[in-house]
């Protein structure tokens, strides 16, 4: 890979081990564990744990995940879907009944099983090599003694804390701010923030095992707490949570293998975008760089192929063991190509409908010095997710049921034991004359998380660039304007010439200006395995996005 001018975020480079994420606390764990003998799963677990604490405006024991797992002794990529389900009480024609056409966008009727613990647990015993101890100390470390306010977790706390009280209700309002604000004002930038009941669950799942999350006495505590608050979560649907063992799907894109969790994440939508950009020329290869791609023609393509694809998971992307949706079909290179065929390359097209989904979420990889590989998403959704906080056990709960949907008969209708459609994806790029990783990447962005997925692999793929490079250049996303609607809008960092804003405009694009570096489009973390890792004598180049609290830690 050629490696273009310097950008704002360090590129790391180690031999054995690395790891990325969205906040440097979150690194540092992941890298203690890889240098204690730690497996890539056991660090994922101490990363992930890590920012269960520090960053719970994205993520948390409370919300869902999403593992690819490469597995350097079998040779095998695993998928791992540790997404809840909808409680057995779950009734889309009774909340019919009582009026609504979609679900609140918070509160206790949009909280599914939290899937991510459990998966942590069946990570762990199949890949892990160092104890429960070893791999929640950190987080535990820091949730009782304290940990430094940052800016985004400051300004997600005080947002949250009025939209809660709005949408959830004065007295779920008052716990949030009793668990995660200091008493009576904001967190001052650089005070201790303490989170000791967490800590004390944390130490729980440490000591019993992962299980515990679900069994015994903390399953009961969360049925209690849960049917208070009014979710008909019980305690037979967190006891009788499992995750989700599968195959990854693949895409070619250009001579190179992409892979990603199959349906109900949104790696489907990734993959076709990227299949109907495999129908159009390139731009060449100096087109890209850190200041982002240099050809309206090629932007222009890659918004139509969003809005298409975009448009095809809202009608069809669900939980497969209940409506199936047509992977391979969507994939396939006829239908692909007919895609790609009526994209007009001078004219913004009016988008067919499609589900807006806000973002919330971290991603995480990791590699260790035996070439084992993992990319982890884990997410509470819509930043700290439901707004319904346990102040006993710490606790705060995703709201990833919201984006089920009520209309009788769609593919993502709300259903007992189902799981909601996701817009959590991982990937990893296999080159094809090596059936192993080379690069890990994922990020966080909602509805721009297949966007930013497609815009990181062509600049990679299609730009040569470096890791850092690619995940730092701008970006654009286009997003529907409201619930569900025609996806139009597009959002593009303002870094980008502003010859694209006004050509994108004259072609009928509504366009929105972002900040230069704007986590609007996502936090996207990258590890290379350069000349095949360490497994075979290479190495490891790392990157974490200027847009987030990162910073790579290798070894």
């Amino acid at each position: 890979m050629t490696h273009g001018p310097r950008v704002p975020v360090p590129l790391a480079r180690g031999a054995r081990g690395a790891v990325v994420a969205p906040h440097h606390l979150a690194t540092a764990a992941g890298l203690g564990v890889l240098r204690a003998g730690g497996s890539a799963v056991d660090a994922a677990v101490a990363t992930n744990a890590v920012l269960a604490v520090v960053a719970p405006n994205n993520c948390g024991i409370g919300g869902d995940a999403f593992w690819l797992i490469w597995d350097q002794a079998e040779g095998r990529l695993h998928a791992l879907n540790g997404s809840g389900r909808a409680p057995a009480a779950a009734s889309a024609q009774s909340l019919r009944r009582d009026g609504l056409e979609r679900l609140p966008f918070r509160g206790p009727l949009t909280i599914t099983v939290p899937g991510a613990v459990r998966s942590w647990g069946d990570a762990h015993a199949r890949f892990g090599r160092l104890s429960r101890e070893e791999l929640l100390g950190p987080a535990i470390e820091l949730a009782d003694h304290g940990f430094p306010a940052w800016d985004e977790l400051i300004e997600g706390v005080e947002r949250t804390l009025q939209a809660v009280e709005a949408d959830v209700g004065v007295d779920a309002a008052g716990r949030f701010a009793a668990h995660f604000r200091a008493p009576g004002r904001a967190w001052r930038a650089g005070e201790r923030i303490r989170l000791p009941s967490l800590a004390s669950t944390l130490t729980r799942l440490a000591h019993d095992g992962f299980d515990a999350f679900y069994d015994g006495e903390l399953g009961e505590r969360q049925a209690r707490f849960l049917a208070g608050a009014g979710s008909p979560i019980r305690a037979d649907d967190i006891t009788g949570h499992r995750s989700t063992w599968g195959e990854p799907i693949r895409g070619d894109y250009r001579g190179t293998t992409v892979a990603t969790h199959p349906p109900n994440s949104s790696g489907m939508v990734a993959l076709e975008i990227l299949g109907i950009l495999d129908h159009a020329r390139a731009p060449e290869r100096d087109r890209f760089g850190p200041d982002g791609v240099d050809d309206t023609r090629w932007v222009h393509f890659g918004i139509e192929a969003a809005k298409l694809a975009l448009a095809d998971r809202n009608a069809l992307l669900a939980d497969p063991d209940f409506a199936r949706p047509p992977v391979e079909r969507l994939l396939s290179e006829l239908y692909t190509a007919e895609l790609a065929a009526v994209i007009d390359p001078h004219q913004a097209s009016v988008a067919r409908l499609a589900a807006r989904l806000p973002g919330g979420t971290i991603y995480l990889a990791t590699v260790d010095g035996a070439g084992n590989a993992v990319g982890l998403i884990q997410s509470n959704w819509n930043g700290f997710g439901s707004g319904v906080v346990d102040p006993e056990t710490g606790i705060h709960y995703h709201n990833r049921g919201r984006s089920f949907r009520l209309e009788p008969g769609h593919p993502n209708e709300l259903e007992p034991g189902k799981r909601p459609l996701h817009t959590l994806l991982p990937w990893m790029l296999f080159r094809d004359d090596n059936p192993e990783p080379w690069v890990v990447g994922g990020s966080m962005g909602g509805d721009a998380q297949p966007q930013i997925a497609a815009q990181v692999i062509s600049a990679i793929v299609d730009g040569g660039l470096d890791v850092r490079t690619a995940v730092s250049a701008p970006r654009w996303h286009v997003d529907p304007s409201e619930h569900i609607g025609p996806a139009m809008d597009v959002y593009a960092e303002s870094r980008f010439p502003d010859r694209l804003f006004s050509d994108l405009a004259a072609m009928g694009h509504p366009v929105h200006r972002l900040q230069a570096f704007d986590a609007d489009v996502g936090h996207c973390h990258a590890i290379e395995l350069v000349d095949r890792g360490p497994a075979h004598g290479g190495t490891l180049a790392a990157a974490t996005d200027p847009r987030s609290a990162g910073l790579p830690a290798v070894w």
